[in-house]
């Protein structure tokens, strides 16, 4: 029955995080849902829409990081089973987002907004590549893995969970982190940016780059060693473009020490 009710949670937690992804494509792109990062008009006073936007982004990106750190996950492990730390993670980052969805505040104003029909499409398509590049990213690393559901069926089964081996393929030969390179296309390809879009992408731009650069970085070298600072010289974290070579040797894709984004 344990085993039973673990894998339903596990379940649960992914479909909530399923629906929730697709709820955020809409929500950025202003397409086909109730309540987007532009609609309805806010309620509040402009002072306190930023406020309230301020502190929704704040909340998500404490508790996402927060959640990250190994300090957390070994307390986590104190009330909860093993298996079940992830999905829970995976969990708790959705009902984040639904409230940020739920209360946000759209900002009036304009940056930008196309007009021409095939700058339209254009920046369409270029979103809908940011959001295909996440979510393909994901199969690359380890889909099911990352969403905790590989570790509530290894569980159910009473087999043990180990690492996804490292992958070094596709577009992490590319760039070190692809999810995050997606996002940020996602975020900035719109037709239209207004000054709510435009702190929603800003925020999580800055959120993106410290996150990765000062906490998700620092917890793969000192998990993975020089594999991992090797694999730091030669693949840029973001931007694809090329690093000239200095000799470095490129990490063992056969060593079971997976960068998994945290985030």
């Amino acid at each position: 029955m344990r085993a039973l009710l673990t894998l339903c949670y596990g379940v649960l937690c992914y479909a909530v995080f399923f629906l929730t992804f697709i709820y955020a494509i809409g929500f950025v792109g202003d397409v086909l849902v109730p309540r987007s990062v532009d609609r309805p008009p806010a309620v509040l006073a402009p002072a306190m829409a930023w406020f309230v936007d301020l502190l929704l982004l704040g909340l998500f990106a404490v508790q996402h990081s927060g959640m990250a750190r190994a300090g957390f996950k070994a307390w986590l492990s104190r009330w909860l089973p093993p298996a079940l730390e992830r999905s829970t993670y995976v969990l708790l980052s959705s009902l984040a987002l639904i409230v940020l969805f739920r209360w946000w505040q759209p900002l009036p104003g304009t940056i930008w907004r196309a007009e021409a029909g095939w700058a339209v499409g254009l920046l369409y398509a270029m979103s809908a590549g940011g959001w295909l590049l996440v979510l393909s990213g994901t199969f690359v690393i380890n889909h099911f893995d990352l969403f905790g559901l590989r570790q509530v069926w290894l569980d159910a089964r009473g087999q043990r969970y180990t690492p996804p081996p490292f992958k070094q393929q596709l577009y992490y030969r590319l760039v070190r982190h692809p999810l995050m390179l997606g996002f940020l296309v996602a975020f900035w390809a719109t037709p239209h940016m207004s000054m709510g879009h435009l702190l929603f992408a800003a925020a999580s731009t800055g959120y993106i780059l410290v996150a990765v650069k000062y906490f998700e970085e620092r917890d793969l070298a000192a998990a993975h060693g020089d594999d991992y600072r090797r694999y730091q010289h030669e693949v840029p974290m973001l931007c694809p473009w090329p690093r000239p070579h200095h000799g470095a040797t490129r990490p063992d894709s056969s060593k079971p020490s997976t960068p998994r984004t945290a985030h």
